[in-house]
């Protein structure tokens, strides 16, 4: 059983690989670009290692999360409009660097660098306190409320993360169309944490309770 989910998890990282660099890297119509290495480090080192925790630590958590297919119609068009966004947002950033439209300073790319990494921590500290989160709306078998750490903050630290995450990469790459392609993600993330609250409160033993406890689901005292 865990040969199949090192196997799969290496398939799907050697594909990722191939699909992000092949998306950056052709529109910008060289290899020699540094801000696509730079992403292209940030992004795969990480993950690599968090897969190797997974795998050692929590493999069903890693089997949930290479596995997970969206079943609710609405969440499956956020899940395609943000797979479109990613890809209308790479390819922009790549026709950027080969047509020199617009430059970022340098001290904006190391910025985007550093909260990057620091949201990847925050998304590995959400992955700790959790171990039911899921790629997935959906609620799984025994499941609990998680109130503590982030999640004693704000109801949704994981789409926290991700919104720092994807509104850095952008700086990394030195495209500053593509950050506004990417704020495209947050009606995007907001109109799927509405539905997801839905299913919880429907599904979840506490959850209501939980909601009325913890106010804001994604920033302290604003929303």
């Amino acid at each position: 059983m865990k040969n199949s989910l090192l196997k799969e998890a290496i398939i799907k990282y050697i594909s990722g690989l191939i699909l992000i660099g092949v998306i950056l890297f052709l529109p910008a119509g060289s290899i020699s670009w540094p801000n696509g290495w730079l992403f292209m480090l940030l992004l795969f080192v990480p993950m690599f290692i968090a897969g190797v925790v997974m795998y050692l630590k929590a493999p069903n958590l890693l089997r949930s999360r290479l596995s997970a297919k969206e079943k609710q119609d609405e969440q499956k068009s956020v899940i395609g409009l943000s797979g479109l966004m990613f890809f209308v947002s790479f390819l922009i950033a790549g026709l950027n660097y080969r047509f020199s439209w617009l430059e970022i300073p340098k001290g904006i790319v190391i910025a985007g660098s550093v909260i990057f990494l620091l949201s990847y921590l925050l998304f590995g500290e959400v992955l700790r306190e959790n171990e039911y989160l899921s790629r997935t709306i959906e609620v799984q078998e025994g499941q609990t409320v998680v109130d503590t750490g982030l999640y004693g903050i704000v109801r949704h630290p994981m789409y926290s993360a991700t919104i720092l995450l994807f509104l850095s990469m952008p700086a990394i790459l030195g495209s500053p169309i593509s950050f506004l392609i990417m704020l495209l993600y947050i009606p995007l993330i907001v109109k799927r944490i509405r539905n997801e609250e839905k299913v919880l409160e429907q599904e979840l033993n506490g959850y209501t309770e939980y909601e009325k406890k913890i106010k804001y689901r994604l920033i302290p005292f604003v929303w």
